[in-house]
């Protein structure tokens, strides 16, 4: 029997949105294509929200959520989709957010992904890292790439995930898909764990915290191919990151681990297609070469800009470089690469900018606002 908040996950999918929100003293609303969205329906009480979040929620998940005040999981509506959930406590009552995960795994081809990622992916040991903010599609690019390796090669793919999103079928290779919270206490107790369990490649779902990335790290020194990802953005500040978790005193050992075991960084961001037909991903391409190596070794990470900028024949680009090759099919508008670019002066011109009279309209009504404080 379908529970009744597929009702509006069905709405979700059919309208191709990315996440729905349901927030107790406000209607459904659904992200489309980065934008929020209400659903046409009424305001959902604290009480009936609860009771709609509860009907998909398990005893022992309730139990955690109410010890808590928050919970993650992963929930299946046959035949439509699977989404992760997060279910959160705030002032009005109870809300969730559901972002919808395609039950299909798209290729690399299809995503339109740069073809160095393939290169990436072909690697037999070392440490890749997908970073960018959240909703910007770096599971999806992960599980491409996991799909891609799957296909081309043997062997035993490990995934640590919270919760599981994308859900992969042995084909060429064994998969075995870990639950945090639910096979596991921690990222860290999974990777503890998965050396010893044979694999090839482990997807670690997020690197949270010293003892998690330190593991990474160490097992993409030990032979294996480790794919994780981060919430930084830009090559630069991915690696800047990794070192500044770990104490100071070791940070000319995480240094030379790092700049032996990192494979590449791929940092990116989503744009909403000209045609407004969805979105596209902008990517910024680090790989690590021999500059790239003594650059991390030597500490010198303000450098890694110049290395991407030349690295264009590796297969190397800025994000700014990607914006700008996404513009110029005119795959997205000026307005949107201006607001993603790391250097907005190179897109300056490529803005509409409102002419004078709309300019001092424009002045006239922020009179007419309240102030705004930096509280």
């Amino acid at each position: 029997m379908a529970n009744r908040i597929d009702s509006f996950l069905e709405l979700v999918v059919k309208q191709d949105g990315s996440d729905l929100h349901m927030v107790s003293g406000n209607p459904p609303r659904i992200r489309l294509f980065g934008e929020m969205f209400p659903i046409k329906y009424r305001e959902l009480t604290a009480a009936e929200n609860r009771e709609l979040l509860y009907e998909i929620m398990n005893p022992h998940q309730r139990e955690e959520f109410e010890a808590h005040g928050d919970l993650d999981f992963a929930y299946e509506v046959p035949g439509l989709s699977r989404f992760r959930v997060n279910v959160f406590n705030h002032l009005d009552g109870i809300g969730a957010v559901f972002r919808s995960i395609p039950s299909v795994v798209q290729d690399m081809d299809s995503l339109g992904l740069p073809p160095v990622l393939k290169n990436l992916a072909r690697q037999r040991k070392g440490l890749i890292l997908v970073t960018g903010p959240t909703g910007s599609g770096k599971t999806t690019t992960l599980a491409a790439m996991i799909d891609f390796i799957n296909t081309e090669r043997k062997g035993h793919i490990l995934t640590i995930e919270d919760p599981v999103e994308f859900v992969h079928e042995n084909k060429n290779c064994l998969i075995s898909q870990r639950e945090v919270g639910t096979h596991t206490r921690s990222f860290a107790d999974a990777l503890h764990s998965a050396l010893r369990e044979d694999p090839d490649v482990i997807l670690v779902g997020e690197m949270r915290d010293l003892e998690t990335i330190s593991l990474a790290v160490t097992a993409a020194e030990m032979g294996i191919l480790v794919m994780a990802t981060l919430h930084t953005s830009g090559a630069a500040a991915t690696v800047d990151r990794i070192i500044n978790v770990f104490p100071s005193g070791e940070e000319p050992y995480i240094r030379t681990m790092l700049s032996t075991s990192l494979c590449g960084v791929i940092s990116q961001e989503l744009v909403r297609r000209a045609d407004n037909q969805g979105r596209v991903a902008a990517i910024e391409i680090l790989i690590n070469n021999a500059a790239t190596s003594n650059i991390i070794r030597e500490g010198k990470t303000d450098q890694l800009d110049n290395i991407i900028q030349s690295g264009g024949m590796q297969g190397m680009q800025s994000m700014d470089t990607a914006l700008r090759r996404l513009l110029d099919a005119g795959l997205i508008e000026g307005d949107d690469a201006f607001l993603k670019a790391r250097h907005k002066r190179d897109f300056e011109k490529f803005v509409d900018m409102p002419d004078e009279t709309e300019i001092e309209e424009i002045i006239v009504d922020s009179t007419q606002q309240p102030g705004w404080t930096n509280n």
